[in-house]
């Protein structure tokens, strides 16, 4: 054959390759592990750091250059910067846009899939609506849980801050141990606290930065007690052991608490969920014998009647088990 189609045929896949390697670049760059940290850095500086105007007016730029126009929009909107601050506290890579979008979007994913059901558009409407909750409850319960892991790990970050004081470091290397040696998130939290003072930014801002960033009870106790030794002087060693002491003995009564209300909490969550189980079981079962709470006046009447009634008990309830130490 002609050596031009050879070579035709060679080239073409040396462009293929090229352009898939060149795609990919362009994607790790973007998108990759690297990319990703340092914007979960910048994210986190900007939602919740405290800073100079020049300084936060940068970060922001750096944020919204390569951002889409929703982006750019929305960021400039009221209690955007608080949105961004309440994900970054959960752990998650979304984005303020990313949640916003996704809790329009499920209601009008909902809405039109219960147009095939048989149940009326007066029912669909409210449930499809109460779906835009979803991804917030779902970013909320992420953050609680990341906050309570941070919360355990508390104690023995305070133990090996402590031990590496007593062995001659300076308070900004054992910060740095920590960030070393701990697993995550509490290594997260204190790595930006670490690279915030090698970065210029003085210790105190950084600590109160940290207690921004992570808005637990007893890490703001841990940066009061630095701040104070910093002004007034003392064994910092030692405070920080008797910090460490408090909060694992307020664990364990928060264990004792928990044990004690267990069984409240079961009677809740089978008190809430049992009318709803039973109802969709008999729906599933003879669906004429539920149809008149749909179909006539007062049907819908008895359904409210029963959801206030609900409502109220749920939460008499949640007051009663609740028990706050």
């Amino acid at each position: 054959m002609d050596p031009i189609f050879y070579a035709f045929v060679v080239l073409l896949f040396v462009a293929v390759v090229l352009a898939i390697e060149g795609g990919y670049l362009w994607w790790n760059s973007r998108h990759g592990p690297a990319a990703r940290r340092i914007e979960s850095r910048i994210r986190a500086l900007s939602a919740g750091g405290q800073l100079q105007k020049e300084r936060l007016t940068i970060l922001k730029d750096r944020i919204l250059r390569e951002s889409s126009a929703l982006d750019k929009v929305l960021m400039q909107l009221p209690r955007v910067q608080t949105l961004d601050l309440f994900i970054e506290q959960s752990g998650l890579s979304w984005s303020a846009t990313r949640l916003i979008v996704t809790s329009v979007a499920i209601p009008v994913v909902v809405f039109f899939l219960g147009m095939f059901a048989p149940a009326p558009i007066w029912f669909m409407t409210p449930g499809a609506l109460s779906t835009a909750a979803l991804p917030y409850l779902y970013v909320s319960r992420q953050r609680r849980k990341r906050l309570a892991r941070l919360e355990k790990q508390l104690p023995d970050a305070a133990d090996t801050i402590s031990r590496a004081l007593r062995a001659g470091h300076s308070f900004p290397s054992a910060i740095g141990m920590v960030a070393s040696e701990f697993p995550e998130p509490m290594s997260g939290e204190f790595r930006i606290t670490f690279d915030e003072i090698n970065y210029g930014v003085p210790l105190n801002d950084a600590l109160m930065n940290l207690a921004k960033r992570v808005p637990i009870r007893d890490l703001r106790y841990f940066v009061i007690a630095v701040l104070i030794q910093r002004e007034t002087g003392g064994n910092l060693a030692e405070v920080l052991d008797s910090i460490a002491l408090l909060i694992r003995e307020r664990f364990k009564l928060f264990d004792k608490v928990r044990v004690l209300s267990a069984e409240g909490k079961m009677s809740a969550w089978v008190l809430g969920l049992l009318p709803f189980i039973t109802g969709g079981a008999m729906f599933a079962i003879n669906r004429d014998f539920l149809e008149v709470l749909w179909t006539d006046p007062a049907g819908a009447k008895v359904i409210g009647v029963m959801l206030g009634l609900m409502t109220s008990g749920v939460y008499s309830m949640r007051r009663i088990i609740r028990i706050r130490v």
